[in-house]
């Protein structure tokens, strides 16, 4: 009942669009799809499924499909509905949308048919120019994010391994030397990943402090690379 409430409450927030002005209205339409590299994930047909086949965060293709959702995503809704999926208003906060069959059955109303009020286009059509594929990459990417709230907790721990990570970049030493003071910073970030939840409801989050273990991989900059990701992320967590 609570994710459906969340479906409904999008909803909501989408007829309060007709409040803001028309010159903002017409920029939400006023978006020209940009093509979505797909390759990496399975094909799914021509028919249109219920429901999210990468929901599962074991599957296979789970990380892909985020990969490809954030470009895509970046590509076509940011403008819209804000970075990192953090809405400011002007769209709905796809965050919130209940990661079930009832949230997609949502997004693929407004995926496939787009929005239009009084004339106006407040969403374009995507369905007969983007694939499905793309659809389901992007829907997986939105229903990962992390709670707001959920990050909150955690926001001052992964502040100071960030200003950590930047000191050893600074340092110039070899990522290869710094491996006894990288280990605990990586586990520290391996917990709390585990910790966050999604905004949506879907089983795991794609989190900042997930992404930057994933790049401390040992490479020359690896340590740059992670420190960037939690510099950025924090930064829109705020």
């Amino acid at each position: 009942m609570k994710r459906l409430l969340a479906a409904i409450s999008l909803t909501a927030a989408v007829a309060a669009v007709s409040t803001i002005s028309t010159s903002k209205v017409r920029a939400h339409g006023d978006v020209t799809p940009q093509a979505v590299d797909t390759s990496g994930l399975p094909a799914l047909g021509e028919n249109w499924l219920e429901e999210n086949p990468w929901r599962d965060p074991d599957g296979k293709d789970w990380r892909r499909a985020i990969e490809v959702g954030a470009s895509g995503y970046n590509q076509n809704c940011a403008r819209c509905h804000g970075l990192g999926a953090v809405s400011g208003g002007l769209a709905p906060d796809l965050r919130m949308l209940s990661a079930d069959i009832d949230g997609d059955e949502w997004y693929l109303e407004r995926f496939i048919q787009g929005y239009t009020q009084g004339g106006i286009t407040k969403m374009p059509a995507f369905g007969e120019l983007l694939s499905q594929e793309a659809a389901w990459a992007i829907r997986t990417y939105v229903e990962t994010r992390a709670d707001p709230d959920s990050m909150e907790e955690y926001l001052g721990s992964l502040q100071d391994i960030r200003k950590k990570l930047v000191s050893m970049a600074e340092s110039g030493k070899p990522a290869g030397d710094l491996g006894s003071e990288i280990e605990p910073l990586k586990t520290q970030m391996q917990e709390i990943s585990g910790s966050i939840e999604t905004a949506s409801g879907a089983p795991k989050a794609d989190s900042v402090a997930a992404n930057a273990v994933a790049l401390l991989d040992g490479s020359p900059q690896s340590i740059a690379n992670a420190a960037e990701v939690l510099t950025v992320g924090l930064s829109a967590a705020k």
